[in-house]
């Protein structure tokens, strides 16, 4: 009896949730690993930050003008696409996964880079950089209660991606 539940603990441990899974689909698997590797990022953290903004739906645009998996604006897209050494960038390049997945991974290892941690790049991927420079310079935490509420809602995701798919994002 005791080596019964012995064995459904490891099961339970060693397999991955099939809820998770369900709840946390993955897709674009190849794109996440090869931009999260690219921009030395967690892949379980690009998954999180796609599943959060888009639902993993690469036509998503939202009220705000944001488009694609990673919800990047048009206006951020471009500057990533000079800097990038992208040329004639148009709008719909952002319905492309591998586009906008590349352009959504450089900008948070360059949000990454700037503010030095994860939640304050996070906050800024959300509010906006000039959001957080002023939080920042008047000493106060994220005043936008949307901005708290994603930020832990992609740290959370982040550990669920990473449970679910432990062989496929390298958790």
């Amino acid at each position: 009896v005791v080596f019964a539940g012995l064995a459904a603990v490891w099961v339970v441990r060693t397999e991955p949730d099939l809820y998770l899974r369900a709840r946390y689909p993955l897709r674009y698997e190849a794109i996440v690993r090869t931009h999260a590797e690219n921009y030395d990022l967690d892949p379980a953290l690009l998954a999180a930050v796609i599943y959060t903004e888009s639902r993993f739906d690469p036509s998503a645009r939202s009220s705000a003008g944001a488009v694609g998996l990673m919800q990047l604006l048009p206006d951020t897209a471009k500057g990533i696409a000079l800097r990038t050494g992208g040329e004639g960038f148009v709008v719909d390049d952002l319905l492309d996964p591998e586009i906008n997945v590349r352009y959504g991974s450089w900008y948070l290892r360059s949000l990454l880079r700037r503010y030095g941690d994860l939640p304050t790049a996070l906050a800024a991927y959300h509010a906006g950089q000039g959001n957080v420079d002023r939080w920042r310079s008047e000493g106060v935490p994220i005043q936008f209660p949307e901005t708290r509420h994603y930020v832990d809602n992609v740290l959370a995701v982040q550990e669920r991606y990473a449970d679910a798919y432990p062989d496929e994002l390298g958790g």
